[in-house]
């Protein structure tokens, strides 16, 4: 049967490959690019020179003399075995995205087996941005409520964390509105949907002081996610209410946590 040849890897892309390989804080190590050259019978050129030129160097002319990338791919293959990354999941996947942004600009993605399938090309860097978005992987891990995705998909993938916080949140006032019928929004929407003595929704029968502490304890959580992300997102520009990808994270778990307790409303 005869091999599948890769085409020859375009020098734009096989230096951005190359730069994320070596990178100094989430790349190989000098040592193990050494190695993995070897295995890969790959020529190490210029063992001297940095690591990222050293690399595309010898990916170079190893492309140049086989005319095709197999053996490029096979050193990238070598690098991810998941059998590498024993107790470092998270460090497989920022490397696994990274790369797989990369091979987006071929046609190619990695799988978590370390094997290859053809992608359609993307065409432009933030197509091929969106192919492996870190943000929304982390929050698949976290198990978050499905209703995430459906109001900010968009933004996750983008790894927008500003917007996609202040997307996700709207989706809880979104939901009480269909569940009540009600027209309200904000702590307005929240406080008459859960009112004690006429509630629109409930989680439990509010037959004791346990089960209306309950009741009052996710008001006050919505209320809460609202004066925490809505209200400062909604008047705030950007740039002087940040968002990091941790406080993302967090404030997901907690408007996810939300979604998961309305989703017990009888």
């Amino acid at each position: 049967m005869a091999r599948t040849l890769f085409p020859i890897i375009p020098q734009d892309t096989l230096e951005a490959i190359c730069f994320f390989i070596a990178d100094t804080n989430a790349g190989l190590t000098g040592t193990e690019i050494q190695r993995l050259l070897k295995a890969s019978s790959i020529n190490d050129t210029d063992p001297e020179m940095s690591k990222a030129k050293r690399l595309f160097n010898a990916f170079a002319q190893s492309q140049n003399h086989h005319q095709c990338a197999n053996q490029v791919l096979f050193f990238i293959t070598l690098a991810m075995k998941p059998a590498r990354y024993f107790g470092k999941d998270e460090l497989f996947h920022y490397r696994l995205n990274e790369l797989n942004k990369r091979l987006a600009l071929v046609g190619l993605e990695l799988s978590e087996k370390a094997q290859y399938r053809k992608v359609e090309k993307a065409e432009t860097l933030s197509e091929a941005q969106k192919r492996a978005s870190h943000f929304k992987y982390k929050l698949e891990m976290r198990n978050v409520h499905p209703k995430i995705y459906e109001y900010c998909n968009e933004e996750l993938l983008d790894e927008n964390y500003f917007h996609s916080v202040f997307e996700a949140v709207k989706s809880i006032g979104n939901r009480m509105q269909k569940m009540t019928g009600l027209n309200a929004d904000g702590n307005q929407l929240a406080e008459t949907a859960f009112s004690t003595q006429n509630p629109l929704i409930r989680i439990n029968q509010l037959k004791d002081d346990s089960e209306r502490s309950e009741h009052l304890g996710l008001l006050n959580l919505i209320k809460g996610a609202y004066g925490l992300v809505r209200n400062p997102t909604a008047h705030r520009a950007k740039i002087v209410f940040p968002v990091t990808e941790a406080e993302a994270l967090d404030i997901m778990v907690l408007i996810s946590l939300i979604h998961k307790k309305l989703d017990t409303a009888i």
